[in-house]
């Protein structure tokens, strides 16, 4: 019983088909633009596997993972690799539980199997998590180099209007405006006016 134990152990979880790779030189991690659709690049009738980064180019977090990520095509050929901006895909982000950046997803076909939930985020913890998950071994000479710094996935952050930030920002300043010009329809919000009206 303890060896069918340590075998169901080492089974993977995920099983992949492996991709053709005869022919193709370059392995590279590609990125969807807001007009591409995640579900366009996944394929719902077959078992091969790609694995997906949620990311935001103003975060730090998904920044200091860029190049482990960008490296990850080189260590796995049999597997695909496609990155999107979570704060351009919120449908995306939504339908699939993304609440924080970056977020990493197994898919096998167009279903999910599995999240990267690893707070140390290198090529040696995503290589673990693939190898669990899937059986696959990355191969051994892949090491982040300074290409992998420069992209495809930028390691940089960038600077950018954060709306939803600003439009709740100008919302309160709104409200308490209101709020001041109103101060008669809002005396129980302040302490002890309710005691000197009822006198």
């Amino acid at each position: 019983e303890d060896s069918n134990s340590t075998d169901s152990a080492k089974a993977p979880k995920v099983n992949c088909e492996e991709r053709n790779i005869t022919g193709i030189d370059r392995f590279m991690l590609q990125i969807l633009n807001v007009s591409q659709d995640l579900m366009d690049f996944l394929n719902p009738n077959s078992s091969d596997c790609t694995l997906v980064l949620f990311y935001t180019p103003w975060c730090r977090f998904s920044a200091s993972l860029a190049p482990h990520f960008n490296s990850l095509p080189r260590a796995f050929p049999t597997l695909r690799f496609l990155a999107l901006d979570a704060s351009q895909h919120s449908s995306l982000s939504t339908r699939f539980g993304t609440v924080a950046v970056p977020n990493i997803l197994l898919f096998q076909g167009a279903k999910p199997m599995a999240r990267f939930n690893h707070t140390d985020r290198t090529l040696d913890t995503l290589k673990d998590f693939i190898f669990n998950q899937t059986g696959i071994e990355a191969k051994r000479d892949v090491a982040v180099t300074e290409e992998d710094w420069e992209g495809p996935l930028p390691s940089v952050l960038t600077k950018g209007i954060d709306w939803l930030l600003l439009f709740s920002l100008l919302f309160l300043a709104s409200f308490v405006m209101y709020a001041t010009v109103r101060t008669e329809s809002i005396r129980w919000l302040i302490p002890g006016q309710e005691h000197e009206h009822q006198e």
